[in-house]
């Protein structure tokens, strides 16, 4: 089937009735008129009908290389350098709908997907490996243009070097038990962001030492049998658009996955039981690279953003003339076109890999994960600073339509818009910055990719700095 609309993602989810939790209440009926989902699931369906969009069809489908039909381009298996710059567009086309504010749109497990089955080959021969498995499940998502959430950690218990799982009932999720219909997997997981609002779920699990059980690869629907979705707290506090503009549309909601006894069937079994390949495949694969790519894209445009906001607030009260202001701003201009520029070298420096893809350069993008999650945070404090008393006096919608509106008119005012106008910009400044749905995102770009001094010790490890050493010594042999 071709790529899927709006309303097409809506029914779907709808009709799969997964099992979802929220502040100990299941829910129930249409989760797309549940509050805390309805307006990241209508978010997430006008991403789909852009696909449809005919004057952007060319930015967001291909053609099927199975089926000739019209798939998202998000799938696409780049074999030219061109194909990467494509990828790229596409995904920035997607992330302008939200500022970037959605770091789980399709398109990153798309992307995804793509790197896992395109390394397929490294489970060929191995022990308990499907590499056809995870081949023909890219297909089918393709084809019939899933949206997939993912969990890749495990509960925080004890973070100790040397901590050892030792409870009488598993609480990572686990093996448990091998049938004939496929795997018993019991436990649990974190941090499936979309969780309960996707058609189906992947799961790689790294593994840990002498124990085979913790490590497996596999993808179920998000309505299988004893598999619950336990939310946080909904940051969405109400629907108006001025008084919420970004948490009301963009509040993607974190889960806790359980696994309560639940049926892997062996045709969605990726690997099991084997733990060099556990280990190994994310990092063999083109996963991290094509992930990275896919990431950096969007964050350049979550970038765009909280510059047009520190822009916006500059003219709205007029603070232009202070160099610190200046300064300030400046730090997210030096910060976006490095960004910019990092994701053209990864680009133009790109070199087909073992998978037969054009794969943009690693360390590139290496450096740009390094570098977003520390400006990022950043960012948010620019805002505060800059707006000040101005993001803490902000009334509601409710208040400019009051008898007190007269008021508000006088008192609120700025230098470049009536109060209104100023109070709509402030509203969006502080719940991109200081709302619970703005602290999560600083939270979430903090450690998108991992722990950022792991992210660091990495690139140091992996740079080959040798070259750089060499001038060094020919200059001390002089």
């Amino acid at each position: 089937m071709p790529v899927i609309t709006g309303a097409q993602y809506i029914d779907r989810i709808n009709k799969l009735q997964s099992e979802v939790w929220i502040d100990g209440k299941k829910v129930t009926g249409n989760i797309s008129e549940h509050p805390a989902f309805k307006g990241i699931m209508k978010s997430q369906a006008h991403l789909y009908d852009l696909q449809n969009d005919e004057k952007l069809k060319d930015v967001m489908t291909y053609t099927s290389p199975t089926t000739g039909e019209t798939v998202g381009l998000s799938f696409l298996m780049p074999k030219t350098k061109e194909d990467l710059a494509k990828k790229r567009k596409m995904v920035q086309q997607w992330a302008r709908e939200s500022n970037g504010m959605m770091g789980r749109s399709p398109d990153y497990m798309n992307t995804t997907l793509m790197t896992l089955a395109a390394s397929a080959h490294l489970l060929e021969g191995e022990e308990n490996c499907f590499p056809e498995n995870i081949k023909a499940y890219y297909e089918y998502v393709r084809e019939n243009d899933l949206c997939l959430t993912h969990t890749f950690i495990e509960p925080q218990v004890d973070r100790g070097f040397q901590f050892w799982e030792d409870s009488t009932e598993p609480i990572a999720a686990k093996i448990v038990d091998r049938t004939k219909k496929g795997l018993i997997v019991k436990g649990a997981r974190l941090l499936a962001t979309q969780g309960g609002i996707t058609d189906e779920m992947l799961l790689v699990s790294v593994g840990k030492p002498y124990d085979d059980e913790s490590g497996f690869a596999f993808s179920i629907p998000s309505n299988t049998k004893g598999l619950r979705f336990i939310c946080r707290e909904s940051f969405v506090v109400g629907d108006s658009p001025f008084d919420y503009p970004l948490s009301s549309r963009y509040e993607e909601m974190d889960t806790i996955v359980v696994f309560d006894n639940v049926l892997v069937p062996w045709n969605r079994v990726f690997f099991y039981d084997n733990l060099d390949v556990s280990y190994s495949y994310l990092g063999q694969s083109s996963f991290q690279p094509f992930a990275l790519h896919q990431v950096l894209s969007r964050q350049i445009v979550k970038t765009e953003f909280m510059l047009g906001i520190v822009q916006s607030i500059i003219e709205t009260i007029n603070i232009s003339g202070y160099q610190h202001v200046q300064e300030k701003a400046t730090e997210i201009i030096v910060a976006l076109e490095t960004l910019k520029a990092l994701i053209i070298k990864s680009e133009v420096e790109a070199k087909r890999n073992e998978s037969g893809l054009m794969q943009p350069d690693f360390s590139t993008l290496k450096v740009a994960i390094n570098i977003f999650p520390k400006v990022y945070p950043r960012f948010t404090e620019i805002v505060q600073l800059l707006g000040a008393s101005g993001l803490v006096s902000i009334p509601t919608k409710n208040a400019f339509q009051s008898p007190i509106k007269k008021d508000l008119d006088q008192y609120l005012q700025s230098a470049a818009h009536n109060a209104e106008d100023r109070v709509k910009l402030f509203r969006l400044a502080w719940d991109a910055t200081m709302s619970s749905f703005g602290t999560r995102q600083t939270l979430y770009e903090r450690f998108f990719f991992g722990d950022p001094i792991r992210i660091a010790m990495a690139l140091y490890h992996e740079y080959d700095k040798q070259p750089y050493v060499e001038i060094v010594k020919k200059k001390l042999e002089n």
